[in-house]
């Protein structure tokens, strides 16, 4: 993709080339074409995006000044261009936002690292020895799952370089992952949901994400979204239809159930989404809610518990009650059948278990 197919996806900015063939980046202000306001970076920078909308709301961005450029064919370069890229994708949508937070992150750490001479990693040339991501992945210590995570950013970093003839190789690829997983989050017991419930009665907030993070077993990007713009009635029967905010993932449409509904209508103020604050407002992001949940968790007595552990107990549950692979597929948004296998093989162990002890035990010895 050139230059100028990016630029042409933001209605309203005008660059200008000077006489010097530096580009003056400027941008219409909405309602008002014939205001331009100028802004610092063109669409190849990571904060492009941040100074174009501002501008055309009328306003600049109190940022600092763009850092200097980076030098030709370093890493630096390679990383910095990468990130532009995944900045395009968000903003036509192709990418998670998240997905370019996380990753500007990491890799902007690991560019930091400095060697044995003390030579920062991303000041060195683009082709780097494995020995270099070695490094990187050490920089981080006991936090395996960050070091996995730089790793896996700085593959895709070098394999977006080789498709744009950049690099040749992706010398990240034989550097060992080292993080063990413990498995994940602690799906919620039978007596978590009554502890947590005898602390929140009904009509709270707490018990409404409670019941919402229950029969929908969605995940914490979409329940703080959820509300009445996500309800259809098909043959007089109430359902929630959503697409995932997590990117892959299958379009969700679930009858909803009464004990939900009893508890999303309970609530005197309503607003555009089912989970409003103390200030009667939505949760303006997944993290603010997370940490309202690590709060009501707490008044319960309760540690170490989110609402991806709600998630997997009602995995768990369905596996438990009967429920195949595609049905659970279908609540989970699930597009794989072996990430909805985790949960049907270990009950239909189970019940294989059961019927085989059955089987033996009249046997007498």
């Amino acid at each position: 993709m050139t230059d100028i197919d990016v630029k042409v996806r933001f209605k309203g900015y005008v660059p200008e080339k000077l006489p010097s063939g530096e580009v003056r980046h400027r941008v219409r202000v909405e309602g008002n074409p014939k205001r331009r306001i100028r802004i610092p970076v063109g669409p190849e920078h990571p904060t492009f995006s941040e100074h174009y909308y501002a501008a055309r709301a009328g306003s600049t961005v109190d940022a600092p000044p763009a850092p200097p450029p980076v030098a030709r064919y370093s890493a630096d370069e390679l990383i910095q261009d990468y990130l532009a890229w995944i900045e395009s994708q968000v903003l036509a949508k192709l990418m998670s936002p998240l997905t370019l937070k996380q990753r500007k992150s990491l890799l902007t750490r690991a560019m930091d690292v400095t060697d044995d001479q003390g030579d920062r990693i991303g000041s060195l040339h683009v082709d780097l020895p494995p020995e270099a991501f070695v490094l990187i992945r050490d920089s981080w210590a006991g936090r395996t799952a960050q070091a996995d995570n730089t790793l896996k950013g700085l593959s895709a970093a070098y394999k977006w370089g080789i498709e744009r003839r950049r690099v040749s190789v992706n010398p990240v690829a034989g550097v060992r992952k080292v993080h063990i997983s413990k498995g994940g989050a602690t799906p919620w017991s039978a007596d978590d949901l009554k502890a947590f419930l005898q602390a929140h009665g009904k009509g709270t907030t707490a018990r409404r994400w409670l019941f919402l993070a229950m029969f929908t077993a969605g995940r914490i990007s979409d329940t703080v979204k959820h509300g009445r713009k996500h309800e259809v009635t098909r043959d007089g029967r109430l359902w929630l239809d959503w697409q995932p905010q997590k990117r892959g993932s299958a379009f969700v449409s679930i009858p909803i159930a009464p004990q939900l509904l009893e508890e999303l209508r309970a609530p005197t103020v309503e607003g555009a989404t089912y989970l409003l604050s103390q200030h009667g407002r939505p949760y303006r992001t997944p993290e603010s809610l997370r940490r309202m949940i690590q709060a009501w968790t707490a008044q319960a007595g309760l540690t170490g518990r989110s609402q991806h552990g709600v998630r997997k107990a009602m995995g768990e549950l369905l596996a438990e009650a009967g429920c195949t692979q595609h049905q659970i597929m279908s609540v989970m948004a699930h597009t794989k059948p072996a990430t909805s296998a985790i949960y049907t093989e270990n009950a239909d162990r189970r019940r294989m278990a059961a019927l085989a002890m059955d089987g033996i035990r009249h046997v007498v010895f």
